[in-house]
């Protein structure tokens, strides 16, 4: 198949705001593939859900910022792209930064225009056509002609949609069927959708059946924890392997009284008053191992998918928490309060903020562990903080917001007339604030770099986001966690913005403002 085939469905997918024709304009190219090839298959379900089949391809945005000029036409194969990136990642040594531009300049100088723009998304991560997983789930089952749960609780065992993709469309129902639970093989984790409060979020989870519980929601790393015999794997939300650096989690596992077992929790950091460190210390800890300054990861594990030959995943989480409980001691189990009321439920969570936390997840006691999904069973309670910023620079966007100027640049006033950027977002953006903001700031248009339009920093925005921490990247030292755009303050004049000084006086410890 030609990747001109992907990147046209993938600009139809992007165009469209219903979830129905994203199904449908996904469907239409699977069924055009020819699924005797499952090395096809593999590629195109990959690219179609907007990523590269290579976690690490050695590439950036400078990588593909100066590229050769598109060819006039197209035609590179997804197979033959797969391979080029493939060969791309496995450069390194001497002489390796030339190897890989020459590679990146043949590859993309075979593209046409279309195609240019497709690939170089897909290096820097920024293929926004909407195509979730979900969505090529319901695709893959309505080609496969299979049952979408059975797609999604196949890609919940295997730990990839790709996987579980692949196995609808070459072997149908029985080959989704030959996924399970496999000890030693991480499956993508649970996940909570969220409510502004935790009246709402007591309503939401409740609303399940049953009772609920209230658990603490800790600003660390998420581990997925396998235990058989003597042999642990450590797993990540996205589940790379990163059994080697925890060590101390895998001393925890293997001191609990179980041959096999299957944990889902958080790795954290704290100081010396029991107090969550920032989350990029955590991060960082776990991202390189053993620390030299003596940097402690505790464990604290919320649920057990198996234990000892029996898969738990199906069961009501009143009866896993029984088996938590029973296996795992206190000290590393997250805390949690059980069948609360509104006002004592309220009253957890504030007591978790005030101790450095995130929030809360209350959570129904008789959901199941619906595995990669977001849904009422579990609902996350995180305290939302807001910034008046100005904006500094906007970026043209791409794919549904061709045409528009989209991520934007964010600063705080430093005092003294001038600006200090705190990062960037593209995040809760209507079509209608988008047109607005793409006259607004070419209107108060300096001067342009590539695709960056720098502006005069007049405009004031309320931006929400979890906290702030510590960074290098920016002149203030700080960055901005999850942003995203309220509203734009027409009230409110650039000196009325808020100051990286007060910002600052907010940072306590990399936790929220």
């Amino acid at each position: 198949m030609l990747l001109a085939d992907v990147v046209a469905t993938s600009e139809a997918v992007a165009a469209t705001r219903s979830r129905k024709a994203k199904v449908e304009a996904l469907a239409a190219l699977l069924r055009r593939l020819d699924h005797a090839r499952p090395d096809e298959v593999d590629v195109v379900v990959t690219y179609l859900a907007g990523s590269l089949r290579q976690r690490r391809t050695g590439l950036g945005w400078r990588s593909v910022a100066d590229l050769p000029p598109p060819a006039e036409t197209a035609g590179l194969d997804v197979v033959e792209v797969d391979r080029a990136f493939a060969a791309l990642s496995a450069l390194a040594g001497p002489g390796s930064q030339s190897a890989r531009a020459a590679a990146v300049a043949d590859l993309f100088g075979r593209a046409d225009a279309a195609e240019q723009a497709w690939l170089r998304g897909a290096v820097t991560g920024e293929v926004r056509q909407g195509a979730l997983d979900a969505v090529v789930q319901e695709a893959v089952a309505a080609v496969a002609q299979v049952p979408v749960a059975d797609v999604r609780r196949a890609a919940m065992l295997a730990g990839s949609t790709v996987a579980a993709g692949v196995a609808a469309l070459t072997g149908g129902a029985d080959a989704l069927a030959g996924f399970g639970l496999e000890v030693g093989r991480p499956v993508l984790p649970m996940l909570a959708s969220s409510a502004p409060d935790v009246a709402a979020g007591l309503v939401k989870a409740g609303a399940v059946g049953g009772g609920v519980v209230v658990d603490t929601k800790l600003d660390g790393i998420r581990v997925q924890v396998h235990r058989r015999g003597g042999e642990v794997v450590i797993a990540t939300r996205s589940l790379d392997d990163i059994t080697h650096r925890l060590p101390e989690v895998v001393a925890v596992t293997l001191a609990l009284d179980a041959d096999s077992v299957v944990l889902d929790g958080e790795a954290l950091s704290l100081d010396e008053h029991g107090r969550p460190r920032a989350f990029q210390d955590t991060a960082s800890r776990t991202a390189q191992g053993a620390s030299d300054d003596g940097l402690h990861v505790t464990p604290y594990f919320f649920d057990i998918l198996h234990l000892d030959g029996r898969d738990l995943l199906d069961e009501p989480l009143e009866t896993r928490l029984a088996a938590l409980d029973a296996l795992v001691p206190a000290e590393h189990r997250v805390a949690r309060l059980a069948g609360p009321s509104e006002q004592q439920a309220q009253d957890f969570a504030a007591e978790v903020v005030a101790a450095g936390h995130e929030g809360v997840v209350v959570k129904s006691l008789s959901s199941s562990y619906d595995a990669g999904r977001r849904g009422a069973g579990w609902v996350k309670v995180k305290p939302v903080h807001t910034l008046d910023l100005v904006v500094l620079a906007a970026e043209w966007g791409s794919g549904r917001r061709t045409g528009l100027l989209s991520n934007i640049h964010l600063g705080a006033a430093d005092g003294a007339g001038g600006f200090v950027m705190l990062g960037k977002t593209f995040k809760g953006m209507t079509d209608e604030t988008l047109a607005w903001q793409t006259e607004r700031f070419l209107g108060l248009e300096t001067h342009r770099e590539g695709h960056v339009v720098h502006v005069r920093p007049e405009q004031v925005v309320e931006i929400a986001l979890d906290g702030v921490q510590r960074s290098t990247r920016y002149p203030g030292g700080l960055a901005l966690r999850f942003a995203r755009v309220v509203r734009y303050r027409d009230d409110k004049g650039a000196a009325q913005a808020d100051t990286i000084a007060a910002v600052r006086a907010h940072f306590r410890e990399g936790h929220t403002p």
